[in-house]
């Protein structure tokens, strides 16, 4: 049997400090590329893998198979099932408006308002929430910063209120596997991780509706549709605390979001914002024609048929038939020839590296077959969908060049110890742990991408920790969770899926990136201190 090679997290002078600084070139690298010298996210990411294979082998000794054979594996889950979602998602908006039926549901969308802030709650923060606790996976920033550009809102607002939205479902998202995996990983009972993920997430869903049209128009614009976005945000947010206390994970975003659209539809049949309302960059507002019912229905059909198939996907029965052509094996050179060590892991362990295969079963072929169908009912000629398909491509193929070597340089630095060496260093942060524990979910995701990928890679780390500083273990490894939402809006990958599905420049990437940078570190620090509140000050508000 192959000797296992150990992962080591100090492996500079034996310091967490001075090894923390050298493991957090790649992410060093990444930040002064985008943010600072405004290159295209591809390459910042390659410049940033460059970085991470640098710190792999120099500092952590990391062997040479092993780093090309982590590089894989992460490169293998950014085009399945991420990029295969994010392409098939394009394809279907495309249909739409290559076919001139995006052109009625504007109208159907005006006919509710035309008011672009209120747009933005029912697309950007409702509709994506819906269509993440169904799918996740960057599906909800693709489907819905496509629509909003389609309705005339400039590609970069598109982006960022889509990836700003996107912060408040995220934790329960693709029928809650996020807090699935964190209970998997560590032991924990789901019904209570649950529960305190929901009262973590919950006084942060409230605000975000509001949040969104702050940044939108400050103020002022706030003040025009503040019975919208209260409303909007106490409806989500209500649901999603009782259907996580009382129900379960699973279908916490979907009735959520179906409780926020409800709201949102009746109160526009009563009242309608008084004050006009104008967007940078935005067309000008949609000249409104009526249509037929049918002709209505018909135009949504794409989107309602990708819910109707998303939400089979996630069906157990549906699953079990589907997976029958899943295939799940250890990635070759890398399952179980690294030994995490402790604190990391409770003891010595090897470090599993499964992909699964699964083509059929994955969501973005829920999409994919949507997107056939929709051609199909809507009379779309073969060749003209073949060139839908081959111009989507084209529009992507730097965006799925990105996701893929994100995710490389990410599993890179979990397979190296690199990560973990963070992850350690926020742990030393003793009685502010509360706060730090809640920035280690946002590292996470911003890592990966993923907050399934930060449960796994920080749940264990989480309740070590907490165990050893006499806290809530329960409470810190929701933390992690709920935390991890933040760093949602600016990974790489997600910036990647918001630009590619807006068709925005390569060059306002790094734009997009600075954008969502500061509100990012603004609201993970508001989480961080709700968890310090129910640390500290209201330990028997959960569990």
């Amino acid at each position: 049997m192959t000797n296992m090679w150990q992962q080591t997290y100090t492996p500079i002078m034996q310091s967490v400090a001075m090894s923390s600084l050298v493991a957090s070139l790649p992410i060093f690298t990444l930040l002064i590329l985008l943010g600072v010298l405004r290159k295209p996210a591809w390459i910042a990411a390659m410049s940033g893998l460059a970085a991470a294979i640098a710190v792999s082998i120099g500092a952590y000794g990391m062997p040479v198979n092993l780093m090309f054979s982590s590089i894989g594996y992460g490169a293998a889950f950014g085009l399945l099932p991420i990029s295969w979602v994010v392409f098939w998602a394009v394809v279907l908006y495309r249909i739409t408006v290559d076919t001139g039926k995006f052109e009625i549901i504007k109208d159907s969308v005006g006919g509710l308002t035309q008011d672009r802030r209120i747009q933005a709650l029912l697309i950007a923060f409702a509709f994506g929430a819906f269509i993440e606790g169904a799918a996740g996976f960057g599906t909800p920033v693709a489907i819905a910063a496509a629509m909003l550009t389609g309705l005339g809102f400039s590609p970069f607002y598109a982006a960022g209120i889509c990836l700003l939205a996107n912060t408040a479902p995220v934790a329960f998202g693709s029928i809650g596997i996020p807090v699935v995996t964190l209970a998997g990983i560590t032991g924990l009972p789901l019904a209570d991780l649950s529960a305190n993920v929901g009262r973590i997430c919950a006084p942060m869903s409230v605000f975000i509706p509001s949040y969104l049209i702050l940044v939108m128009g400050g103020m002022r614009a706030l003040r025009g549709v503040l019975p919208a976005a209260i409303l909007c945000g106490v409806s989500f947010a209500g649901t999603q605390f009782y259907v996580s206390n009382f129900i379960g994970p699973q279908l916490t975003d979907i009735l959520a979001s179906l409780a926020a659209i409800g709201s949102l539809v009746v109160l526009l049949h009563f009242w309608k914002p008084k004050d006009s309302f104008t967007m940078d960059g935005a067309a000008k507002t949609h000249v409104l024609k009526t249509h037929e019912t049918s002709a209505t229905l018909a135009a949504w059909m794409p989107y309602i048929l990708l819910v109707i198939l998303v939400l089979l996907w996630s069906l157990d029965g549906v699953k079990a038939i589907l997976n029958q052509a899943t295939s799940t094996f250890g990635w070759p050179g890398l399952h179980n020839l690294i030994q995490r060590m402790p604190p990391v892991a409770g003891k010595p362990s090897p470090y599993a590296a499964s992909y699964t295969l699964n083509l059929l079963s994955a969501s973005g072929t829920a999409c994919m077959i949507a997107a056939f169908l929709s051609a199909l009912l809507l009379k779309m000629p073969m060749s003209a969908l073949g060139s839908t398909i081959a111009t989507t491509f084209r529009q992507l193929r730097f965006s799925i060049l990105t996701i893929a070597t994100v995710l490389g340089l990410a599993f890179l630095m979990n397979y190296s110890g690199a990560t973990a060496t963070l992850g350690l260093a926020f742990a030393a942060t003793g009685v502010l742990f509360p706060f730090f524990s809640a920035l280690l979910g946002w590292l996470g995701v911003f890592l990966t991408g993923s907050d399934t990928s930060a449960n796994a890679l920080f749940g264990n780390l989480q309740v070590v920790t907490a165990n050893t500083l006499g806290l809530n273990p329960l409470l810190m490894a929701a933390s992690n969770s709920a935390g991890g939402v933040m760093g949602k809006m600016i990974s790489l990958s997600s910036i990647a899926v918001a630009a590619a599905a807006t068709g925005m420049t390569q060059t306002d990437e790094s734009k997009l990136f600075r954008f969502t940078l500061k509100h990012s570190i603004f609201l993970s620090c508001m989480l961080g201190l709700i968890v310090v509140f129910y640390a500290y000050v209201a330990p028997h508000w959960v569990r």
